[in-house]
């Protein structure tokens, strides 16, 4: 029954991968870097039911919030008016801040859903030449730029109900994977899983927001850097992780990453109609520079949250005052600034117009 029904394996996982960031982060710390080892009883069912599923073997964006809600009212179902009375099933740290850093990331996806219905709309259209389309889709883009900027509020209001100090000492400990110390620290080992050292264990990332990928296919933001555009690619640029949105991708339910192969695969690119159609650039642009402001607020609040703390915290303060700087990282072991700012800077490239 387990295999067959979706909604208990979306369960299993939930249950499972709880556990494990439970039991790894409740281990007394030791002085001796070894690697952190799963038990079997863990380990084992938590893959299983992730290759099912399609999904990394480990806590995901999908566990923390698409799948951490439930209500009193059987009948009730989740959009951005309802989602206030719905509870958490779990929390990490038992704290309000937790639960407002769920909720500000849930609103997201539901503001999110109206521009999954736009990615169809314009996929669908009988074709994009016509002045009737021309100017449904350029209606649409203005709607996708304000959806954007609605996205933007919900992420800045993160600030008025989690506290900096409470994420980063009593919630974001608790989401790091395997490579969470950076890439050449131990990692995990998942007992009974051959070869577990390859498993995808990064733990939950906002990068692994299926809505905010699809909006990048969509607008065909280069994320790998492989198209010629202005500006060049920075010395920074150049050094973030090329590989970090589609790696994100295996963190993700194996329908949300099929979705998104899909989306890829639509003949209609809309950035290569605007480069075509001038009246349609302005309206291009316009969602771009509201996903850029977006990835700004981002950085913000990554360095609020993230990058300020961690320089606050007494270890780090001694690690400054040695030979060696450690670099702030976000839960996937990568540079936090580093790979915010590029990921910013690539979305501003695929504008027409520059400042």
């Amino acid at each position: 029954m387990l295999y067959v029904n979706r909604h208990l394996l979306y369960r299993a996982h939930y249950v499972l991968a709880w556990l494990v960031h439970f039991y790894v982060h409740s281990q007394v710390p030791t002085e001796k870097a070894a690697p952190m080892r799963i038990p079997k009883s863990l380990a084992v069912p938590l893959v299983q039911v992730s290759r099912r599923l399609g999904i990394a073997p480990v806590l995901t964006f999908a566990d923390t919030v698409l799948w951490n809600w439930e209500s009193g009212d059987s009948n009730q179902t989740i959009t951005l008016e309802t989602i206030e009375s719905m509870r958490n099933i779990n929390l990490f740290s038992g704290t309000d801040d937790e639960r407002s850093f769920y909720i500000a990331s849930a609103k997201t996806e539901l503001r999110g859903v109206e521009m999954l219905r736009i990615f169809e709309e314009y996929n669908n259209l009988p074709n994009t030449s016509d002045l009737t389309s021309i100017s449904k889709i350029s209606r649409d883009l203005v709607r996708l730029a304000k959806i954007v900027d609605d996205i933007s509020d919900i992420l800045q209001s993160v600030r008025i109900n989690c506290e900096p100090q409470v994420f980063h000492y009593s919630i974001r400990p608790w989401f790091v994977g395997s490579d969470g110390d950076g890439p050449d620290r131990p990692g995990w080992i998942y007992e009974g899983i051959p070869e577990s050292e390859q498993l995808d264990l990064s733990g939950p990332s906002a990068g692994q927001s299926s809505v905010i990928h699809a909006l990048d296919i969509f607008l065909d933001i280069d994320h790998k850097q492989r198209q010629k555009r202005s500006p060049a690619p920075s010395a920074i640029n150049k050094k973030s992780d090329r590989g970090f949105m589609e790696r994100m991708r295996r963190y993700m339910p194996g329908k949300h990453r099929e979705y998104l192969s899909y989306l890829a695969s639509c003949p209609r690119n809309v950035r290569d109609l605007a480069q075509e159609i001038p009246a349609l650039r302005d309206p291009y642009d316009a969602v771009v520079s509201s996903l850029k402001r977006l990835r700004d607020l981002h950085i913000r609040i990554a360095c609020l949250y993230v990058v300020s703390m961690s320089r606050k915290c007494p270890m780090m303060r001694r690690l400054e005052e040695g030979s060696s700087i450690e670099r702030a990282r976000g839960t996937g072991g990568n540079e936090v600034t580093i790979l915010l700012k590029t990921g910013r800077d690539n979305t501003k490239r695929a504008m027409f117009k520059h400042d």
